[in-house]
């Protein structure tokens, strides 16, 4: 379900959809498929860096891009679903990290078995989510104010807990840096991560598109009273949207350990801003109720790829940031023009 417009049925609704013009057509598609914009910047940003810098387009470089933003398209997943809901989650990183470090520090310290250590990593994650969740749902508090007392809480913890100190690849089980070893495919090196963010977008994606789970979740982020009153258990469906979605931060922070080559407190820095911003530029709506998992996949390729384009054509960082900032801002203006479709 990416959107509440529906192919015209009757002769009075074709009569209407012919009377457009033609920038309400385009208005109506944008609308019926979110996915459409990112796409077009994702095409329009490959094209031009390519043409700036021909190694752009490289498969070891393609490949690289990908291990680059299999972090932050992980966790875009969990924060498209509490985007969806109409929330936000500023305790993405904060979570993360906390789940990655445990993990690492029970493996170094106790020798426990790797798998024992990533369902570790997963559990505290839901626990982390099922804190949000309840704060969200049993005292009513807004998810901004929840996550963002929750970033510090669980930033702290996770800081006492290690003391700040980094574990190394070489003092942790094989399976913990499984996810960073890489397979050839042709000329392209695809990491076991990678793999493991697709078939997260494939789960989550089937769910949200074919269960009456995926159903509520867009109904409560569209209008939460009419689902209330349409028989939905609305605090049901988002206590299960936060536990998900803290689920997929613990899986993220095995992709993460294989990724940094280690379990460093200040692994991720920018998790929060750039998972919202994947899934904002993806065309996932912040005010809920509209968007797809595809849009935020080429929304995080076109993080990605603004970061390795302008960096292969040797422009500072902060042109990055500002271009991804502009680029923050089109998308929501966009959607805020979309919203206003009418049927």
């Amino acid at each position: 379900m990416t959107s509440t417009i529906q192919a015209p049925n009757t002769a009075a609704e074709q009569f209407a959809l012919r009377r457009q013009s033609p920038l309400q057509r385009v208005q109506h598609l944008l609308h019926a498929h979110p996915a459409i914009s990112p796409l077009i910047v994702l095409i329009i940003a490959f094209a031009t860096f390519s043409a700036l810098n021909p190694r752009f387009a490289q498969p070891a470089s393609l490949s690289l891009l990908l291990q680059q933003v299999a972090v932050i398209g992980a966790l875009a997943v969990g924060q498209t679903l509490i985007i969806l809901t109409a929330g936000i989650d500023l305790s993405v990183g904060a979570v993360t990290i906390l789940a990655m470090m445990v993990a690492a520090k029970l493996a170094e310290g106790s020798g426990i078995p790797g798998v024992l250590a990533v369902l570790v990593a997963i559990a505290l994650g839901v626990v982390a989510g099922l804190v949000n969740g309840a704060l969200v749902t049993r005292i009513a508090l807004p998810p901004f104010i929840v996550t963002l007392g929750t970033l510090s809480v669980f930033t702290a913890i996770g800081l006492l807990y290690t003391s700040g100190q980094s574990v190394q690849s070489d003092e942790l089980p094989a399976l913990l840096n499984w996810t960073g070893e890489s397979f050839g495919v042709g000329r392209w090196r695809i990491t076991w991560g990678v793999v493991l963010v697709v078939l997260l977008y494939l789960g989550v994606g089937f769910a949200l598109a074919n269960t009456a789970w995926g159903r509520h979740v867009y109904a409560v982020g569209d209008d939460k009273e009419a689902a209330r009153l349409a028989g939905i258990r609305v605090d049901r469906v988002l206590l299960s949207v936060y536990i998900v979605a803290g689920a997929i931060y613990g899986l993220t922070a095995w992709i993460l350990i294989g990724r940094a080559g280690a379990a460093s407190p200040n692994a991720i820095t920018d998790a929060n801003l750039e998972s919202i911003t994947a899934v904002v530029i993806g065309g996932t709506s912040l005010f809920g109720g509209r968007g797809a998992l595809l849009g935020t996949l080429l929304g995080a390729l076109i993080v990605g790829a603004f970061r390795s384009g302008l960096s292969l054509a040797g422009v500072d960082d902060q042109y990055r940031v500002l271009a991804v900032g502009l680029l923050v801002i089109v998308a929501v203006a966009v959607d805020q023009w979309i919203r206003k479709v009418k049927g």
